[in-house]
C-alpha cells in the first residue's frame, strides 16, 4: 500500500523533524485511548489495539503519546498494538505532569522525576531511545535550565534523540533554548483557538515542529449555513475533515495529532488530509473563525 487512495494520510506532506526524522504531517494522538478523565483503561482495549493499527495501516508514522496518560494505559496499548515498531515509525511522549485522579493534572519538573518517567517509558514503550521527548508542562517551582538540563543530560546519554516543549510562549522557547536545542512546540490550536499564533510563526520562523493539541474542535463554526458547513458540503467532506485541511493548509511545520478510541471515526479524520482548500476557501475559513 503506496498510494493515497490505501494510505490517505501520505497526502499530508512530510515534515523532517529535528532535521533528520522525516514524519507524515498528519499523525495520531493517544489521549483518548484511556478511560473517563484520561484515567485508567479505555472501555474496549481491543478497539483500542485496532485504532492503533489501523492508523499506521492508512500511513499514520507520527505517534504523540504521554506517560500521564492512563497514566502508562496509552503506552502499554501502543507497545501490545505495535511492537517491534514499523521502522519509520516515530513515536513521540512528554513527561513532566503527575496524576492523582481523573481530570487532575500537576506539573513536576524536579530533574529526578523527570529521569525516572523516562527510564519508565522506555520500558514501558519497550524502546532504547525515545524520538521525541516532551517536557509536558514547565513547572513554575523548578528553574527551566534544570529541567531541560536533565532531558538533555538524558539526550547525551543516548536515551532522548530529540527534545520538546508543550503549551509554551515564545519566551519560554526561546529560554529553554539556552539549554538544549528544541525541535518542536505543542500547543492548543485549532481552526477556532488560535491564541498560540505568535508560537506557531515562531516554530515557522525556526523550523520547529508544531504539533496542535485539540485539532478537531470547530466551536461554533459548524452551524447548518455557516462557512465550514458549506465548504466543507462543497468538497463533501465534514467538518473536521475540514478543520484538519485548514490546519495542514495553514503552515508547512503544522503536525495535527486528532486522536479517537474509534477505528471509523479514524477512519474518517485522516481523509482530512486529501482536502484540498482554494485560497479563497482557506481565507474564508480563517475570517469566519476570527
Amino acid at each position: 500500500m503506496s498510494n493515497t487512495v490505501d494510505q490517505p494520510v501520505r497526502a499530508s506532506g512530510t515534515f523532517v523533524l529535528g532535521g533528520d526524522l522525516p514524519v507524515r504531517r498528519l499523525g495520531y494522538g493517544t489521549m483518548q485511548l484511556t478511560g473517563p478523565g484520561v484515567w485508567g483503561d479505555p472501555k474496549d482495549p481491543d478497539e483500542a489495539v485496532r485504532v492503533l493499527r489501523r492508523a499506521v495501516d492508512l500511513g499514520v508514522n507520527f505517534i504523540d503519546t504521554a506517560d500521564a496518560y492512563g497514566p502508562f494505559t496509552a503506552d502499554l496499548l501502543l507497545r501490545k498494538a505495535l511492537h517491534p515498531y514499523p521502522d519509520d515509525l516515530v513515536i513521540a511522549t512528554k513527561a513532566g505532569f503527575t496524576r492523582q485522579g481523573p481530570d487532575a493534572w500537576t506539573p513536576v519538573g524536579r530533574p529526578e522525576y523527570l529521569r525516572q518517567q523516562v527510564e519508565l517509558s522506555l520500558r514501558h514503550l519497550g524502546l532504547e531511545r525515545i524520538d521525541l521527548l516532551q517536557l509536558h508542562r514547565i513547572d513554575p517551582k523548578v528553574p527551566t535550565e534544570e529541567q531541560i538540563g536533565e532531558l538533555a543530560a538524558l539526550q547525551r546519554e543516548g536515551k532522548i534523540r530529540h527534545i520538546g516543549l508543550s503549551e509554551v510562549s515564545v519566551a519560554q522557547i526561546e529560554e529553554a533554548g539556552k539549554t538544549a536545542r528544541i525541535v518542536s512546540v505543542q500547543n492548543r490550536f485549532n481552526l477556532a483557538e488560535r491564541d498560540a499564533e505568535d508560537v506557531l510563526d515562531h516554530a515557522e520562523a525556526n523550523d520547529l515542529a508544531f504539533i496542535p493539541w485539540f485539532p478537531l474542535a470547530t466551536g461554533g463554526l459548524a452551524g447548518p449555513d455557516s462557512p465550514l458547513s458549506r465548504i466543507a458540503a462543497s468538497h463533501e467532506a465534514t467538518p473536521s475533515q475540514l478543520a484538519l485541511a485548514w490546519l495542514l493548509r495553514r503552515s508547512p511545520v503544522m503536525l495535527p495529532i486528532p486522536g479517537t478510541s474509534s477505528v471509523a471515526h479514524l477512519e474518517e479524520n485522516v481523509l482530512g488530509a486529501t482536502v484540498e482548500l482554494s485560497d479563497e476557501e482557506f481565507a474564508a475559513l480563517a475570517a469566519a473563525a476570527g
